[in-house]
């Protein structure tokens, strides 16, 4: 369980899959329904197709095309955002996402989305989920043009949002973007330790971790930001 200190947090930002939805969604997609799609669709079995989608992935993994439906689109021959709503029905929320962002809407900090999706993911999944109904900003850093593995990303965030990173929080599923961010200087890290609901808790020893927000609203509530 995590030990914050809220009352220095004044700016709070969220990743989006895998933090605030369940990333058993993207991981079926990627990991089964395109190799699926790509078998068929080339006339080759399923492993060969998983193979090389494999291969394809690693080449890019950490840049803006890993995270772009364009890219994939051309590299694949697939229509990515059509593809993503055949199984469109697995998109959903963590249990614990709106508690969690309604009590930091309450305690009056502001609450960003910071998501290496692409925009059009990104409207798909807040099409399922409302989620831009919770939080004050919803970006992609497909606007900026690099993601937030790049020191260049977090340059750019700050300039454009004014955040004070001795007063930020940032939450992520992703352990190497965390580290990112903590080179970056943001003062207050968390990590998602059970991204996915059909895989096994990770232990994580690097980060303060946290399973269930719902355990972290009390403090929240109790512990108003105290920006000298």
């Amino acid at each position: 369980m995590s030990k914050l200190t809220w009352k220095e947090i004044h700016t709070v930002l969220l990743d989006m899959d895998g933090t605030l939805l369940d990333l058993h969604f993207d991981n079926h997609f990627w990991l089964h329904h395109v190799p699926q799609k790509l078998a068929k669709q080339n006339d080759i079995s399923i492993e060969e197709a998983t193979r090389f989608i494999k291969t394809e992935y690693e080449k890019v993994t950490g840049t803006l095309s890993w995270y772009c439906l364009d890219f994939w689109a051309e590299k694949l021959n697939m229509n990515i955002v059509e593809a993503k709503r055949e199984v469109e029905h697995l998109i959903k929320m963590r249990d614990d996402t709106i508690p969690f962002l309604d009590a930091l809407k309450a305690s009056g900090r502001e609450v960003i989305l910071v998501t290496n999706a692409h925009p059009d993911s990104l409207s798909l999944k807040v099409e399922h989920t409302q989620l831009d109904e919770h939080i004050d900003l919803l970006i992609s850093t497909h606007e900026f043009g690099v993601t937030k593995e790049s020191q260049q990303l977090w340059q750019k965030l700050q300039a454009r949002l004014n955040f004070d990173p001795k007063h930020t929080l940032f939450v992520d599923d992703s352990l190497g973007i965390l580290q990112a961010a903590q080179d970056f200087g943001i003062q207050h890290l968390l990590a998602v330790s059970n991204p996915d609901s059909q895989q096994a808790i990770r232990e994580i020893d690097n980060f303060s971790a946290v399973q269930d927000y719902r355990y972290l609203i009390d403090d929240i509530m109790s512990q108003p930001f105290n920006i000298d």
